[in-house]
């Protein structure tokens, strides 16, 4: 079976994010990047599958040159081959020319299965795998919390608000990973030793034959106009009263001063 992974390198949430002064994008310095979270889920159960049904998984980033620390990341877990997309015009990709990019690249490799994580955690679009698995021409599954693999066909489940959704369909296809998929596993230091040393593909919009009005900025029909720090949250109010007043007192300040109800 023959895998392939999309992932993202995105700022680790639990730093302070800060608006670049022209606010259409953050202050890059002093910030760790790492693997987007759902795009682990993703590369976890890749290597689950390849395990169970052998074959190879392909990881594939497109970022600045900084993000070959998250593909290395991703041969320490297990990924058999590293593809990065490594070039000053996909510099501004919105998630459609993001998306563009990867099909491109992933349309000259053997496949099975698709993975993508359901979104990013920079801009929670959640939109790069459907769009991927629309310009592929394939079948796609969002938000994936099961999987099982057989005869050809992939049977998933996915969590919607009426319940749990089973489908089944024929490979190859494209899944995206919810939180929950999986536990990702930790690598070893042995493995993010030799992740080191994996060799690395590096491809530009030319060698995707891409032209600069496809991607980037120039190829991407949205953009950030504005990045600003939510608001400074005022402190609480304790209401001292016996319980029916509290109540009313409550209710009255939901009404005129919060006008939440």
């Amino acid at each position: 079976m023959e895998i392939i992974v999309c992932i993202k390198q995105v700022p680790d949430t639990a730093a302070e994010i800060v608006p670049s002064p022209d606010g259409a994008g953050i202050r890059s310095e002093g910030i760790p990047w790492v693997m987007n979270p759902y795009d682990e889920y993703a590369l976890e159960e890749a290597l689950r599958m390849k395990e169970a049904h052998g074959g190879t998984v392909t990881a594939i980033c497109l970022g600045p040159e900084g993000a070959e620390a998250t593909l290395r990341t991703g041969a320490a877990m297990g990924a058999d081959a590293l593809i990065h997309l490594c070039d000053p015009a996909f510099e501004g990709s919105d998630p459609h020319a993001a998306a563009k990019a990867l099909a491109a690249a992933i349309k000259g490799l053997p496949y099975d299965v698709i993975w993508c994580g359901k979104m990013a955690v920079d801009d929670y679009s959640g939109y790069v795998g459907t769009a991927l698995a629309e310009l592929l021409a394939l079948p796609h599954v969002s938000a994936v919390v099961k999987v099982e693999v057989s005869d050809g066909k992939v049977c998933v489940q996915r969590e919607t608000e009426a319940g749990t959704a089973h489908l089944q369909m024929p490979l190859p296809v494209v899944l995206t990973a919810e939180k929950g998929l999986n536990e990702p596993r930790y690598p070893k230091a042995i493995d993010i030793m030799k992740a080191k040393r994996k060799e690395l593909q590096t491809k530009t919009a030319a060698d995707l034959g891409l032209g600069a009005g496809e991607v980037g900025a120039a190829g991407s029909a949205t953009r950030v106009t504005k990045l600003e720090k939510p608001a400074e949250r005022g402190g609480g109010r304790v209401i001292e009263a016996p319980a029916a007043e509290a109540v009313q007192q409550l209710v009255a300040a939901l009404q005129q001063e919060a006008k939440v109800l």
